[in-house]
């Protein structure tokens, strides 16, 4: 093990507090641990200055197997509020979450707000889809419910929190009517969407799209295709002549050009940022970024 002598110690902590960003300096601000980065963005608007927020996943990571550290699990426990998206997505967190929760942390799952859709794909019928978020309109609704649970944390001061939330609703609303006017001018006969994986229900049931297929059989990335599904949705893709399929930026894309290049037709490959949030700059860094991205590439790559 290696020594760490006189002020060193205090350096050494304080990076490990800056590694997690909890306050291990002894902040007094309540303390808020969000699991996912799009929610995690999304509760840091609603608290604003009035708490501090601890995102666990980091940016451009698969929210079904990202990973935490015995330190974050530890600051989960010991946190005024946990929200996480509570419809399966953490994949790799459920027994964290559930220490947590059995350690009497209070917690919040977005999931229990909204209206669930199940996966219509085969592979995944009848099982929750936790991918609301492509939806701002129940976007809408998550933030009704974590402003509710942020206003009873004490030493809150509910009012900001209150306007902090009115100004967050109020942008996802422009947020929906800019993706229902750019949607609109899609042709009906060209609203069809194909994935690494299935993400988009929710956008399609509010949008008015078809689900062609996914690449990745079932609800999760931690899946993989056989050899007859790809060559399945080669088939489904060539009847319903879609001009591009969409790559995730959190997934690499090499089975969707594999795709592309099985289906024997002209098809392009777009990215899209459908379950991270990235780095600043990188095309994605918020929510609200991520969701105009995404409807600009859907719109232009449906409409080549």
């Amino acid at each position: 093990m290696t020594r760490v002598r006189g002020g060193g110690v205090a350096i050494a902590l304080l990076a490990a507090a800056a590694l997690t960003g909890c306050s291990g300096s002894g902040s007094e601000a309540p303390q808020i641990v969000v699991t996912t980065n799009i929610l995690g963005d999304v509760v840091g608007e609603i608290a604003g200055e009035e708490a501090e927020v601890t995102t666990l996943m980091k940016p451009n990571a698969d929210p079904h197997s990202f990973e935490i550290s015995a330190q974050q699990a530890a600051l989960m426990e010991s946190a005024d509020l946990v929200v996480s998206n509570g419809l399966g997505l953490e994949e790799g967190l459920q027994q964290h979450l559930d220490r947590a929760i059995d350690a009497g942390a209070p917690a919040i799952a977005a999931g229990d707000h909204i209206a669930v859709l199940d996966y219509t794909s085969e592979d995944a019928a009848g099982t929750p889809d936790p991918h609301f978020w492509t939806d701002p309109a129940r976007m809408v609704d998550v933030v009704d419910a974590v402003e509710a649970e942020i206003a009873e944390i004490p030493g809150i001061d509910a009012a900001a929190v209150a306007a902090n939330a009115d100004t967050y609703r109020a942008e996802l609303e422009t947020l929906d009517s800019e993706m229902v006017a750019a949607f609109a001018a899609i042709p009906e006969d060209r609203r069809a969407l194909v994935t690494n994986h299935h993400v988009f229900g929710y956008l399609a049931d509010r949008f008015g799209f078809r689900i062609v297929g996914a690449v990745v059989p079932g609800g999760t990335t931690l899946a993989a295709p056989s050899a007859a599904d790809l060559r399945d949705l080669a088939s489904a893709i060539e009847e319903a002549d879609v001009p591009t399929i969409f790559a995730e930026s959190s997934q690499p894309d090499r089975l969707v050009q594999v795709l592309a290049s099985e289906a024997g037709i002209d098809v392009d490959v777009a990215e899209l940022f459908t379950e991270s949030l990235t780095e600043p700059g990188e095309g994605a860094d918020t929510y609200l970024t991520m969701m105009r991205t995404n409807t600009e590439r859907i719109a232009n790559g449906l409409n080549s």
